[in-house]
């Protein structure tokens, strides 16, 4: 069912480096991506695919991984993603991309979960730094990186706090809990 991938769609960090994801995963990931809706069917995006150490050591400096923990910076060594999928927009195609690249990366990631994998979709990127590192010409905005991989940690989701607070956390354990708003919370009562 749609709603089990979802549910099993986490914000994955850590990943066990010795399950390796090869190129021809990859494409099948690209092709969701490339069967997804996108605006006046312009198909503006284009993908960088990185399964290799070599390519992954030098995507993963660029990338912020989870601002609300602060005393963590990343994961560790054994605990990288073992792909990346750089998602970019091409400016000679389109100037503006709007919710494309979104689209594109929920459809990835629910293929990444049906194959059972995890990643993690980051906006927070060193988009200068990567253009450089991985020489992207400059027509191509760089939009997002998902990081994917085996996942080697548990996400669970919880009600959201008396408080109200939507801040993930990781427990004693090294559980990661993500709270989450009720669905009446989110439907609206007009008229």
């Amino acid at each position: 069912m749609v709603k089990d991938l979802v549910q099993k769609n986490r914000s994955y960090r850590r990943f066990d480096e010795t399950n390796i994801i090869d190129e021809a995963l990859l494409k099948e990931l690209i092709e969701l991506a490339r069967l997804s809706p996108t605006a006046s069917n312009m198909q503006p995006l284009k993908f960088c695919l990185s399964c290799q150490a070599e390519m992954n050591s030098k995507i993963f400096p660029s990338l912020a991984w989870a601002g609300y923990l602060n005393d963590w910076s990343g994961p560790a060594e054994g605990e990288r993603p073992t792909a990346y999928i750089i998602i970019l927009g091409d400016k000679e195609v389109r100037e503006s991309f709007g919710i494309d690249h979104g689209i594109a990366a929920q459809s990835i990631m629910l293929g990444a979960v049906e194959k059972g994998l995890g990643g993690c979709i980051i906006g927070s990127v060193k988009r200068e730094e990567l253009r450089k590192e991985l020489c992207i010409p400059e027509r191509y905005a760089i939009l997002l990186v998902l990081a994917l991989g085996k996942p080697a940690e548990k996400v669970v989701i919880d009600p959201l706090p008396d408080d109200g607070n939507t801040r993930y956390y990781r427990d004693e354990e090294g559980v990661h809990h993500v709270p989450k708003r009720s669905l009446d919370d989110l439907i609206l009562k007009l008229c």
